[in-house]
């Protein structure tokens, strides 16, 4: 029977308990305490002695109150911390101060089907074939190490969290998690993600081209075979690669991406393959995962693919072959199941007839294919994203969502958008920071004057000017031409902008000029208080 004695904080009153207890013959198997409470498991007091025993204990001055508990408080630890090992995913393992096994978690002995009473006591060094093991663990201070080790014939990555006293702060012993790969590749992934992820919801727009591409991705996103997505610059490339992971049987597995561009071949190759411990000088202890491994049973995708050394083209066909690779400086075969979205603006197959991309991982790639069309050519598209960028960006800097008129928008369908979706997301970004006004108007989406042909301004004067002066062989008349349109747009530019700036240090911060230059245009065109 177990007993939990609530007492006042009274020096020697655990001593009397003791005495009573021992002056009862009876056998008292474990005793703990705390502050106020003192807790008895005696296996020999049996029901009918019960009460005379409970009397005897509140005659000892200090004990308030006596009542039955189903657990001894370490007992009851125990079992929760059994509950905890056992609900984990990951191996866990609980060490002393020798870096010996003391407690491990159901998860450990599924991955390398070993019994409990095997491993109790050896060194984990030992169980992950790394004599150094605890030594280096030592040397991290118990602080997440990002260690790689092998066990059960895998690898993993190793985190070592610290156990000291709470007395002396002296370090009793540690908790090691190993972690899979795939679950760096899911915290990648979170990292890589900046919005909820909607599927192919996210592609926003009603035009013919993007019905069209929405209906074909449905079905490609669903098979599994690589697929390449073409396109301009700025058109969406990895939105669409996101769109079609979520869509796909993948989607709760990481999608991860590499931009071939942006990193030198040595690295790209690290980043997608791996490295092995001692690769390189500067080489992170233990070796790295490499994308592949990271998202084991996900996607991932690889912008940019035209910008690929030929080198690591013949790598990753190897790769897309039989989904077995080697980490660099590694001799271990290792395989990964992922599927391959890739994205170029470039035209590959003029790349493979000048020898600048390998035909056999072309062919390979090309299987299935997205096309996505320009913004220049999905019509009211334009002023339905620049809504959805409007609203983001309000959010983005905690203001009300201004309004964007009628002359604006009608600049916003006439420019050409050689950056597409991304320079239409930047463009209203910039607007809706720099206005404070409710409404956004042409003058402050900064277009290029030529870009656009809303009524009445000055850029559709210079276009029709210049376009009437097209084939004249005088290229004088043209220079006139050109300097009355510029003349005419910066006048009306200034007009439109000096109400809300009505000064010229105010307008010049206003346009990112000079303020002389902004005082000497005032005057000559003159706009200002004397006007």
């Amino acid at each position: 029977m177990q007993l939990r004695l609530i007492t006042e904080d009274r020096l020697g009153i655990t001593n009397e308990v003791l005495a009573l207890i021992a002056q009862h013959r009876l056998d008292l198997a474990t005793m703990e305490m705390g502050l106020h409470n003192i807790y008895l498991n005696v296996p020999s007091l049996q029901p009918a002695m019960r009460s005379r025993i409970e009397s005897a204990l509140l005659a000892i001055p200090g004990v308030k109150r006596i009542e039955a508990v189903s657990l001894m408080p370490g007992e009851a630890r125990r079992q929760q911390l059994d509950l905890l090992l056992a609900s984990m995913a990951q191996p866990v393992f609980v060490l002393n101060c020798a870096g010996q096994v003391v407690m491990f978690s159901d998860a450990a002995t599924r991955v390398a089907g070993a019994s409990r009473a095997r491993w109790v006591g050896q060194p984990l060094g030992d169980l992950l074939k790394a004599p150094k093991l605890w030594q280096e663990i030592l040397d991290l201070e118990c602080k997440a190490s990002n260690q790689e080790v092998q066990f059960g014939g895998r690898s993993w990555i190793l985190d070592a969290h610290p156990l000291k006293s709470a007395d002396t702060g002296a370090l009793t012993g540690a908790v090691v998690t190993l972690r899979a790969t795939e679950w760096l590749g899911d915290q990648a992934a979170q990292l890589q993600r900046t919005e909820p992820a909607q599927g192919l919801g996210a592609l926003l727009g009603e035009s013919a081209p993007m019905r069209s591409l929405r209906a074909r991705a449905d079905r490609v996103a669903l098979v599994e075979a690589p697929l390449m997505i073409l396109g301009e610059t700025g058109t969406g490339k990895e939105l669409v690669a996101r769109a079609c992971h979520q869509r796909s049987g993948r989607q709760g597995a990481a999608f991860l991406a590499l931009n071939a561009a942006a990193l030198p071949e040595s690295l790209a190759e690290s980043e997608l393959f791996g490295y092995a411990s001692g690769a390189f000088s500067g080489a992170q202890r233990g070796g790295k995962p490499g994308l592949f491994e990271m998202a084991n049973g996900g996607t991932v995708f690889l912008d940019e693919i035209g910008e690929m050394s030929l080198y690591l083209q013949a790598k990753l066909l190897r790769f897309l072959n039989d989904g077995s690779f080697r980490r660099v400086g590694g001799e271990r075969e290792q395989v990964a199941d992922v599927r391959i979205i890739c994205a170029t603006h470039r035209n590959l197959e003029q790349m493979v007839e000048r020898g600048e991309f390998r035909e056999d991982l072309y062919y390979r790639l090309n299987v299935l294919t997205l096309t996505l069309a320009p913004l220049r050519e999905r019509g009211d598209d334009v002023l339905l994203l620049g809504e959805h960028f409007l609203a983001r960006s309000a959010r983005q800097i905690g203001r009300n969502t201004p309004t964007i008129s009628s002359e604006a928008r009608q600049a916003l369908l006439s420019h050409r958008w050689p950056g597409n979706v991304r320079q239409l997301q930047n463009l209203i970004f910039r607007a809706v920071t720099m206005t404070e006004r409710e409404e956004i108007d042409v003058a402050d989406l900064d277009l290029p004057p030529r870009t656009h042909r809303a009524a009445g301004t000055a850029g559709a004067a210079a276009a029709t000017t210049i376009g009437a002066d097209q084939g004249s062989p005088s290229s004088t008349a043209d220079k006139d031409c050109w300097a009355e349109a510029v003349n005419r747009f910066e006048r009306e530019l200034l007009q439109r902008l000096y109400p809300d700036y009505p000064s010229s240090r105010k307008l010049a911060q206003r346009l990112g000029i000079s303020h002389n230059v902004v005082a000497t245009k005032l005057k000559r065109h003159g706009i200002g208080r004397s006007s």
